[in-house]
């Protein structure tokens, strides 16, 4: 078996993980507020968020280079996972996760000011064609838009706002700053906000989130370990097997079917996507391809994002195609 293939069947297996683990936040969300939630699901990965930090060896201290970039990036990652949460409650999964999977989308166009990089004809092109699906699942004047629309977009914005600050100053900050804050900052915000949505909960369901962060933490090093073994242009497009999970467990577990219209939105949202990663893997084409090297997963505040962590890694990136054009 080489080893592209094995690095997508280990993506799908950690995709999958993550699918479950949404499932759970669909569950939970019925009864518990999204800030009870992700406050929990935090507390309890601290235990192994420690471990992991223990073992960085890294002299410094733990005051970022970057603090206005760095403050900017950790509001953008509580937004998405409260955000990210409350929308996996009260959409279906399908419809969450095709409004999510336009974050490459927005992580391309945010690269232009961001990071100085040079996005163009074809790529541009991918992108409207995305947001023109990202329409086709909304459809906006002939289906009510809720909160949970909103919340979706919201955490699309905020996940690739704060991926691009990661490509920013990711390569000056120590790893153990950028996994730190996000998460310190989640459980300081929602553990204020908790007082006024917190319900008591049974031992039963802390156990489903206890398993939350304990699948996401497991998924987090199995795409770690994905991107080590195969070219990040085989891996990266694997995300996009969760609407075939989403599809499954929407049906088994909550009756959800999905209709027409965020099929096809999802498939050209999807195209869309994997266009871009293909583009940006061919020499040439980005500077510095933006959406390749976010190798992370939207909505998990309990699971640092894999960018941070595998910046001190080795990983395997496509091979460059120097005759490639944009």
């Amino acid at each position: 078996m080489s080893s592209n293939v094995k690095g997508a069947l280990l993506a799908l297996l950690a995709f999958g993980l993550y699918s479950t683990h949404d499932v759970f936040i669909k569950i939970l969300g019925s009864t518990y507020s999204p800030i009870q939630i992700v406050f929990f699901s935090v507390l309890l990965s601290f235990p192994l968020a420690t471990l992991m930090l223990m073992r960085d060896a890294t002299p410094g201290t733990l005051v970022p280079v970057h603090p206005w970039w760095m403050a900017v990036r950790t509001v953008a990652a509580v937004i998405t996972g409260i955000s990210a949460f409350y929308a996996f409650s009260v959409l279906p999964l399908t419809q969450t996760y095709a409004i999510l999977f336009a974050t490459p989308l927005i992580i391309t166009v945010l690269s232009i000011p961001i990071l100085g990089e040079t996005v163009r004809l074809r790529r541009w092109m991918a992108v409207i064609v995305g947001l023109i699906g990202v329409m086709v699942v909304l459809r906006p004047g002939s289906t009510e838009l809720t909160l949970g629309h909103a919340a979706a977009i919201l955490a699309a914005f905020g996940g690739a706002f704060a991926s691009i600050v990661v490509r920013k100053i990711g390569a000056e900050e120590r790893t153990v700053v950028m996994l730190l804050y996000p998460m310190v900052a989640n459980f300081v915000v929602t553990g204020l906000a908790l007082a006024f949505v917190y319900k008591p909960m049974p031992i039963e369901h802390l156990g489903m989130l206890a398993v939350i962060s304990i699948m996401a933490w497991i998924a987090g090093r199995i795409i770690i370990t994905a991107y080590r073994t195969g070219e990040a242009a085989i891996v990266a497009p694997m995300q996009y097997s969760q609407i075939l999970w989403a599809t499954g467990f929407g049906l088994l577990f909550f009756g959800e079917t999905t209709d027409s219209y965020t099929a096809a939105g999802a498939a050209i949202i999807i195209a869309s996507g994997m266009y871009i990663v293909f583009r940006e893997s061919r020499g040439g084409t980005s500077k510095t391809t933006p959406v390749l090297r976010t190798r992370t997963r939207f909505a998990t505040p309990s699971m640092p994002r894999l960018g941070d962590i595998m910046r001190s890694g080795r990983y395997r990136d496509a091979p460059a195609n120097s005759g490639g054009r944009e």
